[in-house]
């Protein structure tokens, strides 16, 4: 991952409440707050900024979305990934962004 900044951080997947909602985690508000101060000026419409997610041995190309309410950025979790990773609604995951 040459050329980015990492940032390693503790969370739990949930899911967006409508049936087939999106699942996410949620990145510490600490961690959005650096983000958005020093990489802000990447971001697309509706708060979007393209990273690289990973999660163990699973890594994706996706995008981080500033969620104003919650004041921290939210990831989508890829449902192939979710079923290679066997991840689980509500189970702490150690997960990890390059910006």
């Amino acid at each position: 991952m040459t050329g980015k900044i990492k940032y390693q951080f503790s969370t739990k997947m949930w899911k967006h409440a409508p049936t087939g909602g999106w699942h996410f985690v949620s990145l510490p508000k600490t961690i959005s707050k650096e983000i958005r101060e020093s990489f802000g000026w990447q971001e697309e419409g509706w708060g979007r900024m393209k990273v690289i997610a990973e999660y163990k041995q699973h890594s994706w190309k996706t995008s981080i979305w500033f969620d104003t309410k919650a004041e921290t950025y939210v990831l989508p979790i890829k449902a192939d990934i979710r079923k290679k990773a066997n991840l689980q609604i509500n189970t702490k995951i150690e997960m990890v962004v390059w910006v």
